[in-house]
């Protein structure tokens, strides 16, 4: 319980540093991870199964060679690589957002040292040095997650190419 507390007070601290910018960064953090969970949970267990059910689904079927089949083919293709491809955009979006918060976290701690010189008329390091602070950090936290996103959205897009371009070998036109 204690290690808890003590890990609630830094991540507070560390808040606390950044400004209230580095609670929108955690936020889009933590959705962007939860999708890449996601999608990795589903390549890991459900995908070898949806493609077993499009790859049997076209075996099971007379005739392959028509206009018709090949159309049926491109459907079966076409919803199996959407199912594959579900959330992808929306990492990628949030990965872009990332640095995106984090100049905004730049940007409301400029403005809190402009606002500490035009009180003290700049002579006072210290109070800006708060300002520098909460400009600076959100900029690095922005920054680690779309990083850390971008490795991960890497790796899921080279699973998404793969696992269509096998299905597409799998559906063959001839019998």
């Amino acid at each position: 319980m204690q290690f808890i507390t003590e890990a609630l007070g830094v991540v507070l601290d560390f808040v606390d540093m950044g400004g209230p910018v580095l609670l929108l960064i955690g936020g889009l953090l933590f959705l962007m991870w939860s999708l890449i969970f996601e999608r990795v949970f589903y390549f890991a267990t459900d995908l070898r199964n949806d493609m077993d059910v499009v790859v049997a689904e076209w075996e099971s079927r007379t005739e392959r060679h028509s206009w018709y089949a090949r159309r049926i083919r491109e459907a079966l293709i076409s919803e199996a690589v959407i199912k594959i491809n579900q959330n992808m955009a929306l990492i990628k979006t949030l990965v872009a957002l990332a640095p995106m918060l984090g100049l905004l976290g730049t940007v409301t701690g400029m403005i809190e040292v402009f606002h500490v010189m035009a009180v003290t008329g700049g002579g006072d390091p210290k109070s800006m040095a708060g300002g520098v602070s909460k400009a600076t950090v959100p900029t690095m936290a922005g920054m680690v997650a779309a990083l850390s996103g971008v490795f991960a959205q890497a790796y899921l897009m080279r699973i998404v190419e793969r696992e269509s371009s096998l299905l597409e070998d799998q559906l063959t036109s001839d019998k």
